[in-house]
C-alpha cells in the first residue's frame, strides 16, 4: 500500500485501509455522516485531525489520475474540490485506489435543492450555476465528460448558488486550444444526465412540485450559450473609441471574470480595429476583496461587499472632506461594519451557511427595511431585525 499526500496534509495511515470503503461504517471511529449526492463509487467522509475529508474508492491507478487533473484544475483557479492525495493498494485480486479530497464545507448536494420546497428560491440559480461552471472549465481548456447533478456540489453565494465540480474521473486538459466538438459533447452529456436524474427523482416521488422534467437540460444549454457568446465575442471599434476597451473590461468584471489579455487587430479595410478580450478566471471581486480585507468569500458575495466598500469610500471622503483610498475604506468597513455585524451572527452559522452569506442576507434585509422606511436604516437595525426573524430557522 502506498499513500501520496500533499505537503502539510494530516497522516491518514491510521485509517482501516485493508478494508474496502463499504465496510468502514461501523469499523472506523472517524466516519462522519454528512449529506451527499449519488455516486457510482463507494464514498465515505472521515474526520482526521479535526478536518473533514471525502474518500472515494476507484480501480487501481484511477485515483492518481483524478488527483492530478484536480490539481491542474485547481492551478487554473476553477471551482473544484481540493485534492489532498491518494492511496494505491495492490493485491492478488488486482487491488484498488482511493482519492482523498477535502470536504467542501457549507455545500449542498442537488437532491437537497430539488427535493425541498423550502429551497425552491435557489433552483433557477442552480441551473445558472451549472451553465457558468461549464463556461469556466471550457475557457480553461478542460473537457469534463461527466457533467451531471450527482457530480456537483453547490454553495450559497449572496442569495444565489455557485457550482463546484466534485468528480473529475473523465476530465481531460487541452492546453492551448479547446476543440469545439468537446464543448458540444459536454453539453450533450450534461443535458441527458440532468434530465435523467430529475426523472429518477420524480419516479421515486422525491421531486418537489413545479420542477419541469423535459426542459431543464435545454435551459442550462441556453444559459451556457448566452454566457459563452458574451465572454468570447469580438467587437469592432473605431480608432478613436478606445474608451470601449475599458467598457468591455468592466462588463466582464461585473460578471466576475478577470481579464488577462486585450488584443487589438486591424480589420480588412484598415479603418477599424477588432477587439478581443481574453478572460482568465471568475474570481475578480473575490480576489479584490481578499487582497483588501483578507476575507475568503464566494464571487457574488465579494461583489456585494466590494460595492458596499465603494459606497463607504464615498461616504468617508464626504465626511472627511478629502479623498479616501479604497484600501483605507476597506479597512474601516471591515473593522466598523463587517466584523461587528458578523460577530452577532455566529449562532446562525452552520454546515450549510457561512458568515459571509449571512452578512449578505443582512444586507438584503437592510435594503428591504430602508425601502420601506424611505431612508437608510443602518446595519444595526437590519441585523437586529434579521436576528428576530431568522434566529432558530433554517437559512
Amino acid at each position: 500500500m502506498t499513500i501520496v499526500l500533499r505537503p502539510g496534509s494530516p497522516d491518514f495511515r491510521e485509517l482501516p485501509w485493508l478494508l474496502p470503503l463499504v465496510s468502514w461504517p461501523g469499523q472506523c471511529a472517524q466516519i462522519e455522516d454528512l449529506p451527499r449526492g449519488l455516486s457510482r463509487h463507494p464514498v465515505v467522509f472521515v474526520n482526521v485531525s479535526g478536518g473533514i475529508y471525502a474518500l472515494k474508492e476507484l480501480p487501481p491507478g484511477k485515483a492518481k489520475s483524478e488527483f492530478e487533473i484536480l490539481q491542474r484544475m485547481e492551478e487554473l483557479r476553477l471551482p473544484v474540490v481540493t485534492p489532498i492525495g491518494y492511496m494505491e493498494a495492490f493485491s492478488v485480486s488486482g487491488g484498488a485506489s482511493v482519492l482523498i479530497t477535502r470536504y467542501l464545507e457549507c455545500s449542498l448536494p442537488y437532491r437537497s435543492l430539488f427535493m425541498s420546497n423550502s429551497l425552491v428560491r435557489y433552483r433557477e440559480s442552480l441551473l445558472d450555476a451549472i451553465a457558468g461552471l461549464l463556461v469556466q472549465i471550457h475557457l480553461a481548456g478542460i473537457y469534463w465528460g461527466d457533467c451531471s447533478l450527482s457530480n456537483l456540489l453547490f454553495r450559497r453565494d449572496a442569495g444565489a448558488l455557485r457550482a463546484y465540480l466534485v468528480d473529475a474521473e473523465t476530465a481531460h486538459y487541452f492546453p492551448g486550444h479547446f476543440p469545439a466538438l468537446k464543448r458540444y459533447d459536454d453539453l450533450e452529456i450534461m443535458s441527458e444526465s440532468v434530465d435523467g436524474e430529475l426523472l429518477e427523482l420524480n419516479s421515486a416521488n422525491l421531486l418537489a412540485n413545479g420542477i419541469p422534467l423535459d426542459a431543464t437540460g435545454a435551459y442550462i444549454r441556453l444559459r451556457y450559450q448566452r454566457l459563452w457568446e458574451e465572454i468570447t465575442r469580438e467587437d469592432i471599434i473605431n480608432p478613436q473609441e478606445n474608451f470601449r476597451i475599458q467598457e468591455r473590461i468592466r462588463a466582464l468584471n461585473t460578471l466576475g471574470f478577470s481579464v488577462g489579455d486585450v488584443a487589438l487587430a486591424e480589420t480588412d479595410n484598415g479603418n477599424q480595429l477588432r477587439l478581443k478580450v481574453v478572460v482568465t478566471d471568475r474570481n475578480f471581486h473575490r480576489d479584490q476583496l481578499q487582497m483588501l480585507t483578507g476575507l475568503d468569500t464566494e464571487e457574488m458575495q465579494a461583489r456585494k461587499m466590494m460595492n458596499e466598500i465603494q459606497e463607504h469610500k464615498a461616504t468617508l471622503s464626504r465626511l472627511n472632506n478629502r479623498s479616501t483610498s479604497l484600501s483605507v475604506a476597506a479597512y474601516h468597513w471591515l473593522e466598523h461594519i463587517y466584523l461587528p455585524v458578523t460577530s452577532q451572527l455566529f449562532s446562525l452559522a452552520n454546515q450549510n451557511t457561512t458568515l459571509p452569506e449571512l452578512y449578505c442576507q443582512v444586507l438584503e434585509n437592510k435594503w428591504y427595511l430602508s425601502e420601506k422606511a424611505g431612508h437608510d436604516v443602518g446595519h444595526q437595525i437590519a441585523t437586529d431585525d434579521y436576528l428576530k426573524k431568522f434566529s432558530g430557522m433554517d437559512n
